[in-house]
């Protein structure tokens, strides 16, 4: 491919839009190191847990390690499409996030080290979530190395961002401030996990903000986005139920609660996405951030 030109002087960049603004908070609130937690408190605590209660959260922490680093792995593909096509704020966007992805990975796996847990955790790993990590998430984001259409862009978008992030990775941490902070357990796995969620609110946003430009230019691709997320509902639900199945439920967690969490997560996607339609494609691209929830 050959390079028509660079956008050295007279473009300069669109400070004014979305992803651009992404880019700036992600380098104000996204440097921060796994390694400057303080897990002191953290070995204490897990040295006065039963074994099941160890085991509730060793399936947690591997549910996150590995899906952290199969969206790390899967991301790059998106990044060589948006800068195919010269989105160059939104790549510069993409820097910060993959970058927060593999710290994220760094982050889980840290943990592990701290409180002294060093066997192979894929034992956790289902058949739910070896379908969705495994297989639907590297095919969907593998895919626009040969394909770039709108429709697989929304493919990919509706799997890593909406349904991984927007739904998974949300009620993930639903569950961790359900079992830890209501009982004032392993303070730095917390703090960890706050920080995390701001960074993924910067990552949903994008997603969103793809979506909602892909809709506007092509509104028959909603239609696609909502079968897509129908079709994914289920493997969300599976995916929590499993945990209380094979380890019952000894921090005494509201079951009901995380499900009814899931399901909400789900409805806000589309609620968010159905915006869209309608809407100008500069109105999208001028979107204020607190829309999409960014913390």
């Amino acid at each position: 491919m050959k390079r028509m030109g660079l956008t050295t002087t007279s473009r300069s960049f669109r400070e004014d839009i979305l992803p651009f603004k992404l880019y700036q908070k992600a380098k104000k609130f996204g440097v921060w190191n796994p390694r400057d937690i303080d897990f002191s408190q953290d070995k204490e605590d897990w040295k006065s847990f039963t074994d099941i209660e160890r085991e509730v959260l060793l399936r947690i922490i591997a549910l996150f390690q590995g899906g952290e680093e199969a969206v790390t792995l899967d991301l790059l593909p998106l990044i060589l499409t948006i800068a195919k096509e010269g989105r160059i704020e939104e790549e510069m966007y993409l820097t910060t996030f993959l970058f927060e992805e593999a710290k994220h990975m760094e982050f889980f796996r840290y943990t592990l080290d701290q409180i002294g847990e060093k066997g192979d955790l894929t034992l956790f790993h289902s058949n739910t979530y070896k379908a969705i990590f495994y297989e639907i998430l590297p095919e969907a984001m593998e895919k626009l190395l040969t394909d770039q259409s709108p429709e697989a862009m929304a493919e990919a978008a509706t799997v890593y961002n909406m349904f991984t992030e927007g739904v998974l990775a949300e009620t993930g941490y639903f569950g961790f401030y359900q079992t830890l902070e209501a009982n004032k357990m392993m303070p730095g796995l917390l703090k960890g996990v706050g920080l995390l969620k701001k960074d993924e609110s910067r990552h949903i946003a994008y997603g969103t903000f793809l979506l909602q430009r892909i809709i506007s230019e092509h509104p028959h691709i909603f239609d696609q986005v909502e079968k897509r997320m129908e079709e994914l509902a289920p493997m969300a639900i599976a995916l929590n139920t499993e945990g209380y199945e094979r380890s019952g439920n000894p921090f005494g967690n509201d079951k009901q609660a995380v499900l009814d969490f899931t399901m909400k997560q789900l409805a806000v996607r589309m609620e968010i996405l159905a915006r869209a339609k309608g809407k100008r494609i500069e109105e999208i691209y001028h979107s204020h951030e607190k829309e999409y929830g960014v913390l």
